[in-house]
């Protein structure tokens, strides 16, 4: 019988975000349980830590490798980063012969492909942030005050803006080959799910969301 270890992970500022809570983490698992496990199988172990994704220090995370490693079960998370944001965390725990993985997002995924997405989302992540901060640096050149309720606001917007045009770029070497192809908005929605690339909620594509990131990238080129 199939065996599995699952683990979720929220620091406490994600735990009401959509797309990162307990809830949807949950959703993520049973549907990778409902649809692509071997069958029969069984969760012999769950576990859930309260912290962030930069603190390698995680009791229960602990726990779920050592059962996992214990059983030969495999170790079940929704979404990559629910293990770490560090690519170098990762990387060790892909590295341990005696631990099975499997990452109910990616439920095709093998080892060497997860590596290379945890890869992209650090890099990801590092351009966000450089992203923001000149967004903000730009925001002051231009004589904005970052202060106040109204002034917090502006700040807010740029923030927003910078992290949607950072998303955008992250898929412009798949979205703008395929539209140059001439395959439709939807046909690109449905590539861009196959490849496991997920929206900023964490959710599936729509060509509606596909369309806002042609424009954004037409817009910035």
């Amino acid at each position: 019988m199939k065996q599995y270890v699952t683990y979720r992970r929220v620091s406490t500022t994600e735990q009401g975000r959509s797309g990162l809570g307990l809830e949807a983490q949950t959703r993520d698992i049973d549907l990778f349980l409902a649809n692509y496990s071997d069958e029969p199988f069984e969760v012999i172990g769950q576990f859930t830590d309260v912290l962030s994704g930069a603190d390698n220090e995680r009791p229960e995370l602990t726990n779920a490798i050592t059962l996992a490693k214990q059983t030969g079960a495999e170790l079940l998370v929704a979404k990559l980063d629910r293990l770490s944001r560090k690519v170098s965390f990762i990387a060790t725990l892909m590295d341990d012969k005696k631990l099975s993985l499997r990452v109910a997002s990616m439920p095709h995924a093998d080892k060497f492909q997860l590596h290379v997405y945890a890869a992209l989302a650090e890099q990801e992540r590092e351009f966000i942030s450089k992203r923001t901060k000149a967004a903000l640096e730009a925001a002051k050149a231009r004589g904005q005050k970052l202060g106040g309720m109204r002034d917090a606001t502006m700040k807010r917007n740029e923030v927003v803006r910078a992290n949607a045009a950072a998303r955008a770029e992250k898929v412009r070497g798949l979205v703008l080959p395929l539209r140059d192809a001439g395959r439709s908005l939807r046909e690109i929605a449905s590539e861009l799910n196959k490849a496991g690339v997920a929206t900023a909620r964490g959710g599936a594509w729509s060509a509606a969301q596909v369309k806002r990131i042609i424009d954004r990238l037409e817009v910035n080129t």
